[in-house]
């Protein structure tokens, strides 16, 4: 957790996290509001639209000259699949396919049938796909992706010569929060640069007074900065990989715990 005014740390009661309600009874987040007695609510910041046929035509992407198809979410499966039934193309048996995580690969065979000597699985970031790009060079690489992505993966291909195809097949806007403009939150917990820019496009002239902000990921905590807010509660660090530790070591001392 990064190391917060003395005067920021305020009593905790509510938290707003700006992702989906989870679905695990078990989830930390869940445990967290029960052991501390807090409020927490979910809600996406962010949503994501589908790029029309007629725009993604306009990218003169031939989709089958490719030979491998990188996947780094659920939503570019959905919207790279809905694409293909659109333009009514079949993938053929012998397309390789390179996922972010197991959870990706899963949801992957939602839509084809993968032979596991096609499949190549990261654990959980892009850099962990990297020695199969390189073990597989000669590939033709189709990045099916939003508007706002990382550059990770684009700059590891043109870094190393590897041939491959950027497809934006969705874009990232700001949801509507209008609903909350008159609902306060003692913290405010963002995910994705996307997730600060749609506070700011929600709500322009947002103060934030006491309301505390935390961030995960090094290029949400710069967004926050970026914003001219303050950041203080920071995650992950070596005290607290994930966001639930880090709120939780917030919130122990904050609340005199």
């Amino acid at each position: 957790m990064s190391a917060a005014p003395k005067d920021r740390f305020k009593p905790v009661k509510s938290i707003l996290v700006s992702q989906p309600k989870p679905t695990d009874a078990n989830s930390p987040y869940l445990l967290l509001a029960e052991k501390y007695k807090l409020k927490i609510d979910f809600r996406q910041f962010i949503k994501v639209e589908p790029v029309p046929p007629k725009e993604f035509r306009k990218q003169k992407i031939d989709i089958l000259k490719h030979t491998a198809i990188i996947f780094t979410s659920r939503n570019a499966i959905d919207h790279f699949f809905a694409i293909c039934k659109e333009f009514k193309i079949e993938m053929p048996a012998e397309m390789k396919y390179f996922c972010i995580s197991d959870q990706t690969a899963h949801y992957l065979q939602k839509y084809i049938v993968i032979r596991k000597r096609k499949l190549f699985v990261g654990q959980k970031t892009a850099e962990d796909l990297f020695d199969y790009f390189k073990k597989h060079k000669s590939e033709k690489y189709l990045f099916p992706c939003s508007d706002i992505r990382k550059d990770d993966i684009p700059g590891y291909m043109e870094k190393h010569g590897i041939s491959f195809t950027e497809a934006i097949i969705y874009h990232t806007v700001a949801a509507d929060l209008s609903d909350l403009a008159d609902v306060k939150y003692d913290i405010l917990a963002f995910f994705s640069p996307s997730g600060i820019k749609s506070l700011k496009q929600n709500f322009p002239d947002f103060e934030q007074g006491n309301t505390r902000i935390a961030a995960f990921g090094p290029t949400t905590a710069q967004a926050v900065r970026d914003m001219d807010l303050i950041l203080d509660i920071e995650a992950p660090m070596p005290n607290a990989p994930s966001m639930t530790g880090a709120l939780e070591l917030y919130i122990k001392k904050a609340n005199n715990l």
